[in-house]
């Protein structure tokens, strides 16, 4: 097992934007309503934190224009996640409000 050096980066999201937490718990319950694993809501809740650390707001709270310009730079970035589509999607989604009731 390997010990940890220091915050996730969903704690360093929840410590820079403390509402960030009720956005977990809200994404914990509709991904255990589809019926998706917890890997899943993992994946999610960590792709959804690095958005909050990058603008350091919520993501309802992030303009569209703002939002196009973080998935355009992820998707140039050589560095980015091979599933990176079904992320973005994911986060455009977490910027709806109506997606987290």
């Amino acid at each position: 097992m390997r010990k940890k050096k220091g915050l996730t980066i969903v704690e360093q999201a929840i410590i820079a934007v403390p509402e960030f937490e009720n956005v977990c718990k809200k994404m914990a319950s509709q991904v255990s309503l589809r019926g998706q694993s917890e890997s899943t809501l993992n994946n999610y809740v960590r792709r959804v934190a690095l958005f909050v650390l990058h603008f350091k707001q919520l993501p309802e709270e992030i303009s569209e224009d703002e939002i196009n310009e973080y998935l355009v730079a992820l998707a140039r970035d050589p560095k980015s996640p091979s599933r990176l589509a079904s992320s973005i999607w994911f986060m455009a989604c977490a910027t709806i409000s109506d997606c987290w009731g």
